[in-house]
């Protein structure tokens, strides 16, 4: 009876892999869980003040986790595979960070069943990384979803440059920002030159609007669609998006229209929870890859007329 019992879980568990590799949709999120590690306060990798979650903050988190239900989760300000297993169930998610001893590293949490590898970090994003609190690599992996494939970035950008004018950056904050654009653009030309299908998702530290520079230089005459429009009702301040979805390829006619959600904390208290939780809210949006795919579009603008509804 054991024999078969252990049959059947196996054939049940084998069942379930095959239909989420044959799955057409995919539920893309991001989250910053802000400074999730073990080490304890007063660490010299820890800024000062540093509180220790409570196993009732983890069980808050991990509820949160549960009900957000997505199948790969762009992570960051996460300490690793350990750290990331007391939010995310690991019977259920694998995950993969960039190989770097940070304490907040930017990584995956991918639902088990999902056929993916990883890609090498996209190392250049540390701009400082023989630092003490240097800056984040790029963690890079390729899902396949119903035989196609997505490439994906999780990333966590230099922080303090929200809306400055980056065409001439006056602060060392900008400065960094603008370098780290230039280092995704050219990313997002090698995926382009290999017409996969993409996206970059994580805590940009940046407002992006149609006419910002950052975005401009992102872009580099390539058509994105960013998921991630409007106010972000995060702890309910309404502010812009920081945190964002941006889609190259193919993967931008796989958007299904309207699936942009954010997981609002239930908790109110923003003083008390954005320290216990996070300050940032877990932002998702849904693929479908069965849809049609937009016809590839390379140019390079203001070189080329732009197709009408391109995002410059």
């Amino acid at each position: 009876m054991p024999y078969l019992l252990a049959a059947l879980v196996a054939v049940a568990v084998a069942v379930s892999q095959i239909g989420l590799s044959e799955a057409r949709e995919l539920r893309l999120a991001t989250w910053n869980i802000s400074w999730l590690t073990f080490k304890p306060p007063g660490h010299p990798d820890l800024p000062q003040g540093f509180r220790l979650r409570t196993e009732d903050d983890l069980r808050r988190l991990r509820a949160y986790a549960a009900e957000l239900n997505a199948d790969v989760i762009a992570l960051q300000e996460v300490d690793g595979p350990l750290a990331a297993a007391r939010v995310f169930d690991s019977r259920a998610y694998e995950f993969h960070f960039a190989d770097e001893r940070d304490v907040q590293r930017a990584g995956f949490a991918i639902r088990r069943g999902l056929t993916w590898r990883a890609n090498p970090d996209l190392v250049e994003l540390d701009l400082v990384a023989h630092a003490r609190h240097s800056l984040r690599r790029g963690a890079d992996i390729t899902v396949t979803v119903a035989g196609r494939e997505l490439r994906l970035l999780s990333i966590h950008l230099r922080g303090g440059c929200v809306r400055d004018d980056l065409d001439d950056p006056q602060r060392v904050a900008c400065v960094q920002l603008r370098r780290q654009a230039e280092i995704l653009a050219g990313w997002v030309v090698r995926r382009e030159r290999e017409q996969a299908a993409y996206a970059v998702l994580g805590d940009f530290n940046r407002n992006l609007s149609d006419e910002d520079g950052f975005w401009r230089i992102l872009a580099g005459g390539f058509a994105l669609t960013r998921a991630t429009n409007g106010p972000n009702p995060c702890w309910g301040l309404g502010r812009p998006f920081i945190d964002h979805i941006v889609l190259g390829g193919a993967a931008r006619s796989w958007l299904v229209p309207n699936s942009l959600s954010v997981l609002v904390y239930r908790e109110r208290d923003a003083e008390v929870w954005q320290e216990r939780l996070s300050d940032h809210c877990p932002v998702s949006a849904v693929l479908d890859v069965a849809r049609a795919e937009a016809p590839l579009r390379h140019w390079f603008w203001p070189f080329a007329p732009r197709p009408s509804g391109a995002v410059p």
